[in-house]
């Protein structure tokens, strides 16, 4: 126990944790621009990056599945994020299948599999475990406002109308969906193994998703934010609706490693 408080992990979280918020800002910041710059020097393909975030999402969900069938328990996991990941999977599954039917297709549609049986445990199999108390965040408080962005700013393409704003809602719902599950956590203030492992998988999903966005941008000098035949505001939103998403898990997934680098089984939130 002495030589892991004394760790050099354990002085340099020590040490960002005295800092000012300013110094912890540019700290992150720092670390993100490192990051994507080496991603940009280790992947060439960037379509990549979205593959790798789908098959993460997978991995996460199917963490959430081995929890539910050897604990039987739900305790910690929110059925609200569960419900609201299942919708923007199934929107963008049809959108998939409609406007390219690739690998993309094929990821979704087996997270969206994986998502209905875990709604299904929550909801029946495990209900007794459950906590309405703590997964207080109401789901239409994100539904109805990205319903009407999705209404407002979509893609202008040659794809059909309805697809299209389908698409833009589906891009909208995902970068808010996980909300309630920060919630849950935030109201329970500690959060057990299995739930952190998924919610880190999704920051780290989040993360590759939204490197695409940030390396094409930088790649193509800003111009990639304005392609003719995408809408005035369309790619601009989009690349909005990531970064929140990302920042949003941010907080989280630095609690998650600070954890895991002391050796402790779950996530200690710092209160609010």
């Amino acid at each position: 126990m002495g030589r892991r408080r004394s760790s050099p992990v354990n002085k340099l979280f020590g040490w960002v944790r005295r800092q000012s918020m300013k110094v912890k800002a540019f700290l992150a910041i720092t670390t993100v621009l490192c990051s994507l710059a080496a991603l940009r020097l280790v992947v060439k393909d960037h379509n990549h990056f979205f593959v790798a975030s789908e098959a993460t999402h997978v991995a996460g969900t199917v963490v959430l599945i081995y929890k539910l069938a050897t604990q039987k328990t739900c305790f910690g996991l929110s059925l609200k994020t569960q419900e609201l990941t299942a919708i923007f999977l199934a929107v963008r599954t049809y959108c998939s299948f409609a406007m390219e039917g690739n690998i993309h297709t094929v990821l979704d549609f087996a997270t969206l599999v994986f998502t209905l049986w875990v709604i299904y445990m929550i909801r029946f199999k495990l209900k007794s475990t459950y906590t309405p108390e703590l997964d207080n965040l109401a789901i239409y408080y994100m539904v109805i406002p990205c319903a009407v962005l999705s209404i407002l700013i979509h893609p202008n393409t040659n794809h059909a109308y309805v697809s299209r704003i389908l698409w833009a809602f589906c891009v909208y719902l995902e970068s808010v969906s996980v909300l309630p599950q920060l919630r849950l956590i935030q109201n329970a203030k500690m959060v057990e193994p299995f739930t952190a492992h998924y919610v880190f998988a999704l920051g780290v999903a989040r993360f590759l998703g939204c490197a695409h966005w940030m390396i094409q941008v930088y790649d193509t000098s800003g111009k990639y934010l304005f392609l003719v035949g995408t809408g005035h505001i369309w790619l601009p939103t989009a690349l909005l609706a990531e970064i929140v998403q990302t920042f949003v898990l941010a907080d989280f997934c630095y609690y998650y490693v600070k954890s895991v680098m002391n050796g402790q089984l779950l996530v200690n939130l710092a209160p609010v």
